[in-house]
């Protein structure tokens, strides 16, 4: 049987343990080998994590004393609501921890740290192919039939 999950805040000594996972999210969305983000973009990154001015915030799941999945979350404003609205910007299982309900719990604590703060609305956004993530996220949460555009300056 295996052990449970406890979702928790990232912690400054996690960073060995959270880099592979965050290598691991960033490869399946294709930014590996001459793709991969460049290592001052994860450096400030994580430290934005650890600030407390900065809006960024980071979940860890543990099982067995080891990370097994994280989530990136950030709260901003918006011109349709006067609360702010939290993005869950990223969301990663490691691959052994896949189907244990990693995700949902990491979700469900963004859930709860956003509603901790009076804020009424979480989203996110995914890629069309990811077929196992889209079975979850219409559990959890309603497609709005949006389609995102993106143009880099």
């Amino acid at each position: 049987m295996p052990s449970p999950v406890i979702v928790r805040p990232i912690k400054q000594d996690d960073f060995k343990a959270w880099q592979p996972l965050w290598d691991g999210y960033n490869a399946f969305y294709g930014r590996k080998g001459e793709s991969a983000l460049a290592p001052e973009i994860t450096k400030v990154t994580w430290q934005r994590f650890l600030d407390p001015d900065e809006p960024v915030f980071a979940l860890v799941a543990e099982s067995e004393a080891k990370l097994v999945g994280l989530t990136h979350y950030l709260f901003h404003r918006s011109t349709t609501r006067i609360e702010l609205t939290c993005y869950l910007q990223d969301l990663f299982t490691a691959e052994g921890g896949r189907g244990r309900g990693i995700g949902r719990s990491l979700i469900e604590g963004v859930y709860r740290e956003a509603a901790a703060k009076g804020i009424k609305r979480v989203y996110w956004q995914t890629h069309e192919t990811n077929a196992a993530g889209r079975l979850l996220y219409e559990k959890l949460g309603k497609h709005a039939g949006f389609i995102v555009y993106g143009h880099d300056i």
